[in-house]
């Protein structure tokens, strides 16, 4: 009964699982009942109680075993099962869980998604351990293991020998367990044959030799079936067919590791191993994914071509034609075409077409359509047949993959590339969103660029060129309207439609009968929509913001997304056409810059995107086009005001846009800063430039800032301009109009658009520019010894200096400053050309000191950066400034003396504390949509429909 209990199984049975023990113990359980039947009560009793004695002892056997069987495996390797006791594979890593630190750098130095090592090690070891259980597998891999690891993503030739050609498997523990009699060596690999000298030392010098010789003759063994399994005797070159007697260390080098014939098609492993293609696939197909020299893990995709200069040389070797009575010499990258030249010639021999008489056979190309394809009738049979059996029915793929191959093996590659563009559905042609870009930026009108695309069809008989359609089906994704998003929550009063393109400028604009007529035409973007489309044209910049800041590409934001708002008359933009008077038209430009996205991650910012030209055309964004006037407050207010409701509603909203794959949010920061002084005493309902109020900064009064010249800080904001507003409405205080005015401090209009208090630095450059072109000529004719003068007077000194600085320094005399005009007048060399016509060396010094002061502060409120740009003179700033306000109020008192003008106020009195606020002046300018304007004129002249209803949608 005790012999039938312990049962075990043979040797050479397979392990049982759990089920089948349990089945076992029952039927062993049956069979003792059956066996006592015939036994008296007492002793059945006694063996009753021996039997259940014997069954606790041998279930705490068996867990005593598992537990040694479970700490055995702690000490294994999961991946190649090398015992981790010894000295070099004493550093181990987690089978399951994330990876180390240094194998994380080298992820994301190479671009990688995995972070965990069940992934890398199904990746490089082809082993799944997600299902692995800690009784039967072991728990940790080896350093070994992780230096393979490392080398397959660092692209490094990895120096440890790992033998992938044996997989390991993990069985149960069972009584003839390996793991537990060999844990000290590792354990058995599923294809390693037993070692026949386990237990016992090589200690002869002969038995030493033996046991090498054996290893020889396996590798002869597994080069032979390797040979055999490539089959390519046929195919490839042998090294016989060398024409020269290279070295043998050569001829090694330039033939396949498998076959040893000449290197066809070469590829090189990431071990450096060069095979011919087809004799490395097919034993990676039959023998497994390694190198067949060394058994590195090498896949079908770790396959590269060698360096060009390495097939540069082979394929100049000169070898002999295999052909008989042919003993011509051809070098190795010719031979293909040299031998379809033979079989072109065996072809013709047997199968030339034999004329029975009648007219000659033509060729098939000089056939009609329908001659064609009754001589191709059979061959289109077979094609058909192949492509219905093969290719799912894609006859069209079957062909061009057959001419394909018939213009390679022509070595005509040329046209061959062609093809293969056109069956990618590339084409030879342009993208049409290319075409696109071509007639946007050559300035042509549809009409000419049709010309132009027709022309170049017809002459080079290929579609080059895209047609309109194509273009304007491109553009279309190009512009707002095209990208879903939503908004958390909704926007207040504006629609949830996402597919908005360009509309009219009054749409959202509530109308009623007694309302001031709006005789304009205009067209603009909603604001949330060309958000979006300029969110995702700088879709790549924000991702790698987001890797060179270290940041997960998962993350969701929220991001803050810092607007720069911008908007300027063009003045006069009228179409001379025809006789008569012109009509004079005046145009308006709102357009916005994204100037920089930040996102907070844990308790600090950072900022993964700015704007490196922010006052560039390119990254300033149109958003509305009107015929208007800019001092015509009502249509300002009526056309701007919609967009200002949207404006107001994103403020308090969150945009939910898809970006990398995933949904993130943004939110949005206004700063509305690329106004004129012109506009922004418009829109914030200020007196005009002339008022006594001087300065849209702070309440100075003319007087004011002439008298205490640098000391002032910044004190108006678009909420108190809206109190003073209700002041002047309602005159709470029954003041008299000269008490209201000073109370309100020049606020006269309703203001309807919030600007950040700022000095726009381009228009500054201007003014102050203008005033210098001033002080010349009253320098010239020598206002500050004599101060009344006639106007004609005046006007003779100004002759005077145009014709100088005409002269001197090419500057043609304008009517209105231009930016351009300003730059250059404003320098050293100008001041010098002046002086030649001032006679008293004081005022020379004077005129010299107040130009070298103002080119010192001028990179200060002009650069984009002056902290890291012009930091010496951002610390010198104030003590410039308080030098030049003295020399206006001692050397140039005649000019100043009560009075200053608004920009040499502004200059002199607030740009350090605009930079201490904003960091930069000149980046937040409104030069890029004065750059738009020329872009305006321009598009409007020649690639708008001269419709007026028409032409400024296409400008837009």
């Amino acid at each position: 009964k005790l012999r039938s209990f312990e049962k075990t199984p043979s040797d050479d049975s397979q392990h049982i699982n759990k089920d089948q023990a349990e089945e076992a113990v029952s039927s062993n359980q049956e069979f003792i009942l059956h066996k006592d039947e015939a036994v008296p009560r007492g002793e059945k009793m006694e063996l009753m109680g021996n039997r259940q004695a014997l069954e606790e002892d041998a279930r705490a056997v068996k867990t005593q075993d598992n537990r040694a069987h479970q700490n055995n495996l702690k000490q294994l390797c999961r991946i190649c099962g090398v015992s981790l006791k010894t000295d070099c594979y004493k550093k181990t890593y987690p089978v399951h869980g994330p990876v180390d630190d240094e194998t994380l750098r080298l992820l994301r130095k190479k671009e990688k998604t995995a972070t965990s090592w069940p992934d890398l090690i199904a990746k490089v070891f082809k082993i799944d351990v997600r299902g692995d259980v800690d009784t039967i597998h072991p728990t940790q891999f080896c350093h070994n293991c992780w230096s393979i690891i490392h080398s397959k993503f660092s692209n490094t030739l990895c120096e440890v020998y790992f033998p992938r050609n044996s997989t390991m498997e993990w069985q149960p523990h069972s009584p003839n367990c390996d793991v537990c009699h060999t844990t000290r060596r590792g354990v058995k690999r599923k294809s390693q044959p037993p070692s026949v000298q386990r237990g016992k030392c090589v200690k002869t010098t002969g038995e030493r030799a033996q046991l090498n010789r054996g290893v020889k003759d396996q590798a002869q063994i597994n080069k032979n079936l390797m040979k055999e399994i490539v089959n390519c005797k046929d195919i490839h070159l042998s090294t016989k067919l060398l024409a020269v007697d290279y070295p043998l260390d050569f001829i090694k080098s330039i033939s396949c590791q498998i076959c040893d014939h000449i290197l066809a098609d070469p590829v090189e492993t990431t071990c450096r191993h060069l095979f011919c293609r087809t004799c490395i696939l097919k034993c990676i197909r039959v023998m497994g994914s390694y190198c067949p020299s060394c058994w590195y893990p090498c896949f079908p995709t770790d396959l590269v071509t060698p360096v060009k200069s390495f097939v540069n040389i082979l394929d100049n070797l000169s070898i002999r034609c295999p052909v008989k009575e042919c003993d011509e010499e051809i070098s190795h990258g010719k031979y293909g075409q040299h031998l379809s030249s033979h079989k072109e010639m065996k072809d013709g021999e047997l199968h030339s077409y034999i004329n029975k008489g009648g007219r000659p056979r033509q060729h098939l190309l000089s056939l009609t359509r329908r001659a064609q394809k009754h001589r191709l009738r059979e061959l289109k049979r077979q094609v058909k047949a192949f492509a219905e059996k093969e290719e799912g029915g894609d006859i069209k793929a079957v062909c061009m993959t057959l001419f394909l191959l018939a213009l390679r093996a022509k070595n005509e590659h040329k046209q061959a590339d062609e093809l293969e563009a056109i069956m990618q559905g590339r084409g030879s042609g342009l993208h049409p969103a290319v075409c696109l870009a071509i007639r946007i930026n050559t300035f042509l009108s549809c009409s000419q660029y049709h010309k132009m695309y027709r022309t170049v069809k017809a002459v080079t008989g290929r579609q080059i060129f895209q047609p309109l359609h194509a273009l304007r089906t491109a553009e279309k994704a190009l512009l707002p309207g095209y990208h879903p998003f939503e908004w958390n929550p909704p926007l207040k009063n504006v629609s949830t439609n996402t597919e908005v393109g360009i509309i009219d400028g009054l749409s959202g604009l509530p109308l009623s009968i007694d309302d001031y007529p709006v005789d304009t035409i205009a067209k603009r973007f909603r604001y949330d929509a060309a958000l979006v489309c300029a969110l995702k044209d700088m879709e790549e910049e924000i991702l790698e913001g987001m890797k060179a800041k270290n940041l997960d590409d998962y993350l969701n934001g929220p991001f803050t997304v810092v607007i720069k708002e911008s908007c300027d008359g063009m003045g006069d933009v009228s179409e001379k056409h025809g006789s008569g008077p012109a009509v004079p038209e005046k145009a308006v430009r709102f357009s916005f810059t994204v100037m920089n996205i930040s996102i907070t991650h844990g308790n600090e910012s950072k900022r993964i995107f700015e704007e490196v030209k922010p006052n560039s055309e390119l990254c300033c964004k149109p958003l509305c086009l009107m015929l208007a006037d800019e001092s015509d407050h009502e249509t300002l207010t009526a056309i701007l005001s919609p967009l200002i409701a949207e404006r107001e509603a994103m403020k308090n909203s969150e945009l939910l846009l898809e970006m990398g794959g995933i949904l993130r949010t943004f939110r949005f920061v206004f700063r509305g800063t690329g106004y004129d002084e012109k506009l922004v005493r418009e829109v914030e309902g200020l007196e005009a430039s002339g008022s006594t109020y001087i300065c849209t900064l702070c309440d100075a009064t003319r007087l004011e800032a002439s008298q205490n010249l640098v000391f002032h800080s910044i004190t108006r904001s678009h909420a108190e301009n809206l109190e003073r507003y209700e002041i002047w409405r309602s005159n709470p205080y029954h003041e008299s109009v000269d008490e209201l005015r000073h109370r309100v401090k020049g606020v006269s209009a309703k203001p309807f658009i919030e600007t950040v208090p700022s000095i726009d630095a381009l228009h500054c450059d201007i003014g102050n520019a203008t005033e210098f072109y001033r002080i010349f000529q009253m320098e010239i004719g020598e206002l500050y010894k004599n101060p009344d003068v006639s106007k004609e007077e005046r006007k003779r000194w100004q002759l005077t200096l145009d014709k100088h600085l005409r002269k001197k320094m090419n500057l043609k005399p304008m009517l209105k400053m231009s930016g351009n005009f300003a730059r250059k007048l404003m320098s050293k060399e100008t001041v010098e050309a002046v002086c030649e016509l001032i006679t008293c060396e004081e005022r020379h010094e004077a005129l010299k000191e107040l130009m070298d002061l103002y080119l010192k502060m001028k990179p200060v409120w002009r650069s984009s950066c002056p902290a890291k740009e012009c930091p010496e003179l951002l610390c010198q700033y104030s003590y410039n400034s308080q030098r030049f306000a003295e020399l206006l109020s001692t050397k140039f008192k005649y000019r100043y003396e009560g009075k200053i003008t608004n920009y040499f106020h502004k200059t002199l009195a607030h740009v350090p504390e605009i930079i201490e606020r904003d960091g930069s002046i000149g980046a937040w300018a409104s030069e890029g949509n004065e750059s738009g304007n020329k872009l305006f004129r321009r598009f409007r002249k020649m690639n708008a429909r001269q419709s007026k209803v028409y032409e400024m949608e296409d400008v837009l």
